[in-house]
């Protein structure tokens, strides 16, 4: 029997928090309607679908890689770490594995199973597309926690994207441990408040 996973990480850019990662493998007898890229849906779309992919699904599975793993590694090898423990999240908790991975992008992580990336991937098919959907969720709820534990940084609103209104609490308020030090914006201050 043909298993396909569909693999997908959101938050690569962000200069705070974890990079996180999904793994689904789509039910054929229960079609989830509105899949898309997380990104080209509103957030209330992704709730639901994060709801409905979860109770649908054969199988999912979701982890992370910390701002410490992104400094330790860079942050293509940590999202590529994240995606490898989603799927074993998966496997782990379902007792199922796939016959084939697909991972959106240009490069896979290495895995046991046939492995191919597929650009523009979280568009194209419907089971990147459902991982896409629950790591961003993830990822977002993860912000929300973080903006709780450091309600002056703004996180809620820009869930760690270097936009003008972090960039500015950054420099106001300083670096936190979840920032990611190996990214320039934070680097620099560094080195501003060592000198």
């Amino acid at each position: 029997m043909h298993v396909l996973c569909g693999i997908d990480e959101a938050g690569r850019g962000p200069l705070a928090g974890a990079v996180y990662a999904a793994a689904v493998i789509l039910n054929p007898s229960r079609p989830i309607k509105g899949l898309a890229d997380s990104k080209k849906l509103s957030e209330a779309k992704r709730d639901s679908l994060a709801i409905e992919i979860k109770s649908h699904a054969l199988a999912w599975g979701i982890a992370s890689a910390s701002a410490q793993e992104i400094d330790t590694i860079n942050i293509l090898q940590a999202s590529m770490l994240a995606m490898q423990r989603a799927y074993q999240a998966m496997a782990d908790q379902f007792g199922l594995h796939a016959t084939l991975i697909q991972v959106d992008g240009n490069r896979t992580p290495k895995f046991h199973l046939p492995c191919e990336a597929i650009v523009q991937g979280d568009s194209l098919v419907a089971e990147i597309s459902a991982a896409s959907i629950l790591a961003k969720t993830a990822r977002d709820a993860s912000l929300l926690e973080l903006d709780a534990q450091y309600p002056q940084y703004g996180f809620a609103q820009h869930k760690g994207y270097p936009t003008a209104l972090h960039l500015e609490r950054l420099e106001k308020y300083g670096v936190t441990p979840e920032h990611r030090r190996s990214y320039a914006p934070v680097k620099k201050l560094i080195s501003i408040m060592i000198e």
